[in-house]
């Protein structure tokens, strides 16, 4: 699959016209009815006027090939934090009508949990005094603890969301915040899994692990394979506009100047063993006297015996 097409189809052609005579000659053309300009992602020649333009240094970085690649990868990530929003933001809501109401449930509770008990008896099942127990300690929570707990996983949401819009942005400060938040909440996930292993928690810490280990191998942070300066210089070795600039500075090949036939040395064509012949043929009556010479037959001498 050619990503940059992909790209190129869904979010638009990136141009540029670099003040370089050579280099500009090179990215743009002309038809009958319009101009055309290089596209800096697909390398394809589209019409209308250039997104840009200034010197060739100051052109931006596109990313290609792998690095979206790399985006849609980090959307998925993108994607699975937007739900986390989700989950805390309907808890943290549920936590604070609980923290309001507090009182108002617990009437309701106290008034139909008789009802409640008889019609599960009625059904063949019966409500345990634990599980009563556990609704009742939740009814007696302090409101402090209440809204301190409203308030930690509001912030969950928070923080969910930022990353979410950084990762989908694929921003190089959004990648930083993403692995530092995700890194920081590895070890409570590690305590939860040595706690009680579900399939939910490994699930959601091989997904962390994952994240983290992509964003510092194949974005460089913190250093890693070079750091900014490789990832940089990456974008900018796969970039057509420096493929643009070797072509267009490279020097023109040298072709071979014809040699014209004269009567004693008739015309080769150029080609291997071209210039061994022409020397021949141009070589000197003398010359060719003493080469008939040396390569002159023994059997054709006298015998002086």
């Amino acid at each position: 699959m050619d990503w940059n097409l992909y790209k190129c189809g869904r979010a638009g052609h990136i141009t540029y016209a670099p003040d370089e005579s050579q280099l500009r000659a090179h990215m743009h053309a002309r038809t009958g009815s319009a101009e055309l300009w290089q596209c800096l992602r697909c390398g394809t020649y589209v019409t209308g006027e250039p997104h840009g333009t200034g010197p060739a240094a100051q052109a931006p970085m596109v990313k290609r090939g792998k690095q979206i690649r790399g985006d849609l990868i980090l959307r998925l990530f993108a994607i699975e934090r937007a739900l986390r929003v989700l989950l805390f933001g309907v808890a943290a809501y549920g936590i604070w009508r609980f923290a309001s109401s507090r009182l108002t449930l617990t009437q309701a509770i106290n008034r139909d949990v008789p009802i409640v008990r008889s019609l599960f008896k009625q059904l063949g099942f019966s409500i345990s005094h634990s599980l009563l127990s556990k609704v009742q300690s939740l009814l007696h929570v302090s409101s402090t603890k209440l809204t301190v707990l409203a308030i930690a996983v509001t912030g969950l949401a928070v923080v969910s969301a930022i990353e979410a819009f950084a990762l989908w942005q694929a921003r190089r400060w959004g990648e930083y915040f993403a692995m530092i938040v995700t890194s920081l909440g590895l070890p409570f996930e590690i305590y939860e899994l040595y706690d009680k292993v579900t399939a939910t928690k490994a699930t959601l810490f091989i997904l962390n692990l994952i994240l983290v280990a992509y964003l510092v191998t194949s974005r460089r942070l913190f250093g890693a394979r070079g750091g900014k300066e490789a990832y940089e210089a990456r974008l900018r070795s796969d970039s057509v506009l420096d493929e643009a600039t070797a072509t267009a500075t490279a020097p023109a090949p040298v072709e071979a100047t014809p040699v014209e036939a004269t009567p004693d040395a008739p015309a080769v064509p150029p080609g291997n063993g071209g210039t061994a012949a022409l020397t021949s043929a141009a070589a000197s009556p003398a010359t060719a006297e003493s080469q008939a010479s040396t390569t002159f037959p023994t059997s054709a001498l006298p015998d002086r015996r």
